[in-house]
């Protein structure tokens, strides 16, 4: 690998207070501005990018050998790359993955999005820590050749997160039927045919695989448009409703989102929401979300359930958060964050209505909290 050093950087990290990171551009070339974030995940990094939840942020990885095992068709979460964009320490090396079929760099150059790599993660990582997620520019130029100015302006002249609604922007368009189930050798994919339950998954940018465990959990799956209203829900009499994750301000979503979820919670189904949902649920519960410093975003974070005592390693990325001060008497928090004692989970009391900040899909991520797929579908039985 030839080192930065010896050769004209291609590509600029610009950061709103005019910090620059120079590095070696891959994927597609242009510019693109976003919040930046971090993720602390070790795999996956084809799962992040594709997860909806990243619309609107770049996201700088942590762990340093990002692209070693190429991309596949299979691992994408949606149809297309979400996260605005990539920071990474080293340039991608040649794939080594049987199951590989592009490169990480040609994958991105397809999909439009831009990558920068031979940064210094660690310092980068840090800032975001002790100064949160700042709006940042990045630009891919193979000349070298690079306004900074313009740059840095235009990372100050992004409006950021708060009060915006993203669900709207990588929601399906239309309702459709899921039945593919998780991913196992050797066979791959497969479909539910017997299943037992029949689920409604409301689409604020919901990921493949959390689709494919509510079909191993044996539902029979229907994904519905964000901006569906509740009586085109309950139009398919389901055993149960599901409010998927996404990205952007839980608030401004629930603009919408939260009358419709009030009128769902007036019937005797059982719900459960992840992510954005889990927020969403909260606020259409009486509680309050509240825009995080840096966020959490990574497969290694510990969350306690209070009712176990259990600690779980799990898949989390969110720059929102319910703030549990604000939980009405007949809402229980269920989860928490062992990082920050931040809330990770809500339940009310006495009715099959749950959801969870983190993400059970386990895509990527561990797979301790698979059994909450597995308790949505006991709800329904």
């Amino acid at each position: 690998m030839t080192a930065l050093s010896e050769k004209t950087p291609t590509a600029c990290l610009a950061l709103a207070d005019g910090t620059l990171f120079y590095g070696n551009g891959f994927g597609a070339t242009g510019v693109t501005v976003a919040e930046l974030c971090f993720n602390t995940a070790m795999t996956g990094y084809q799962e992040i990018m594709t997860d909806p939840s990243y619309a609107g942020q770049i996201v700088t990885f942590t762990f340093p050998h990002i692209g070693n095992t190429g991309v596949t068709d299979e691992d994408d979460e949606t149809a297309d790359p979400v996260a605005a964009g990539m920071v990474v320490k080293w340039d991608p090396t040649a794939p080594s993955n049987w199951r590989s079929t592009s490169t990480l760099s040609e994958w991105l150059a397809r999909r439009g999005r831009i990558a920068i790599g031979g940064i210094d993660t660690r310092r980068l990582t840090r800032a975001i820590r002790m100064q949160g997620a700042p709006h940042a520019a990045l630009e891919h130029n193979p000349e070298g050749v690079f306004d900074t100015n313009a740059l840095v302006k235009k990372a100050r002249e992004f409006a950021g997160l708060e009060g915006l609604d993203l669900a709207k922007d990588v929601t399906c368009a239309q309702s459709y039927h899921w039945d593919e189930m998780r991913w196992a050798w050797p066979e791959g994919y497969s479909a539910q045919e017997k299943p037992r339950h029949k689920v409604v998954a409301l689409d604020y940018g919901a990921k493949r695989n959390i689709l494919r465990c509510l079909a191993s959990a044996g539902c029979d799956v229907i994904v519905m448009p964000a901006h569906s209203t509740a009586e085109d829900v309950m139009a398919h009499n389901p055993d149960g409703i599901f409010l998927s994750n996404g990205p952007g301000d839980p608030a401004a979503t629930g603009e919408y989102a939260v009358p419709m979820i009030r009128e769902l919670l007036k019937k005797d189904l059982p719900i459960f929401g992840i992510c954005l949902g889990h927020q969403m649920l909260a606020l259409a519960l009486g509680a309050k979300t509240i825009k995080m410093n840096h966020g959490h975003h990574g497969a290694n974070h510990p969350v306690k359930e209070h009712q176990t005592g259990k600690v779980e390693i799990t898949s989390m990325n969110h720059g929102f958060a319910v703030d549990a001060q604000t939980l009405p008497d007949n809402v229980e928090e269920t989860h928490v964050s062992l990082f920050d004692g931040s809330n990770c989970g809500i339940r009310l009391k006495g009715r099959p209505v749950f959801s969870v900040q983190h993400h059970p899909e386990a895509s990527p991520g561990p797979q301790d909290s698979f059994y909450l797929f597995e308790r949505f579908a006991a709800s329904m039985a």
